[in-house]
């Protein structure tokens, strides 16, 4: 059975957030909530977690997982940015989106595309899941909540609690979060593409 965290969602309980990321650190797989929806994570180099993840989704090899970053210092580690990629991401985070970039060294192959060798990094502004990267000290590996029968993700922590019970080892909720996953934008050959359109406005990279 998954465990269910209450999570304030301006002042979130440190001891909670705690509890969470020693589950993380034991290679537990999560729900917790973004700026743009619900959303699956677990450690960077949990091979199983990413298979649950998978599993959970329905997903095929060529999806592109996400890296869950506190700030640009740690972003920069995982993905190579040019000057003119910098001020573009700087420039809409922390928020509602996320960047397919070329991936550094520093991220395991198989959250790689394929023949790209790209991986999705993003910033996102709410304030459980900064807590939760801040305190886990390294990119919380992550994928949208979406179900393969439902067209919209999911909103209600309880409600994940109930479906996913036995699927993940915790559930955080600290109310509502939408049901828009983030716009999504491919900057890895240095011009911008809109991928998925989202939470996140497109104009200025349009």
């Amino acid at each position: 059975m998954a465990r269910y965290f209450d999570v304030h969602p301006d002042n979130p309980q440190r001891r909670a957030i705690g509890q969470v990321v020693r589950l993380i650190r034991e290679d537990g797989l999560i729900a917790y909530p973004t700026d743009s929806c619900y959303a699956l994570g677990c450690r960077l180099g949990n091979k199983n977690g990413i298979d649950r993840i998978k599993e959970i989704r329905a997903l095929d090899d060529k999806h592109h997982f996400t890296l869950i970053c506190q700030d640009f210092a740690q972003l920069g580690q995982f993905v190579h940015v040019s000057n003119a990629v910098f001020r573009l991401v700087k420039a809409a985070t922390p928020g509602k989106y996320t960047f397919i970039l070329p991936a550094t060294k520093e991220v395991p192959r198989r959250l790689m595309h394929q023949k790209k060798k790209t991986v999705g990094v993003r910033i996102p502004e709410h304030v459980v899941t900064q807590a939760l990267v801040a305190e886990l000290g390294e990119p919380l590996l992550s994928s949208t909540l979406l179900l393969p029968d439902q067209e919209e993700p999911m909103t209600q922590g309880w409600e994940i609690k109930e479906r996913l019970d036995h699927q993940v080892d915790a559930v955080l909720d600290s109310g509502e979060c939408g049901t828009e996953p983030t716009t999504v934008i491919d900057l890895s050959e240095g011009e911008p593409v809109i991928v998925r359109v989202g939470a996140g406005d497109t104009s200025r990279f349009e």
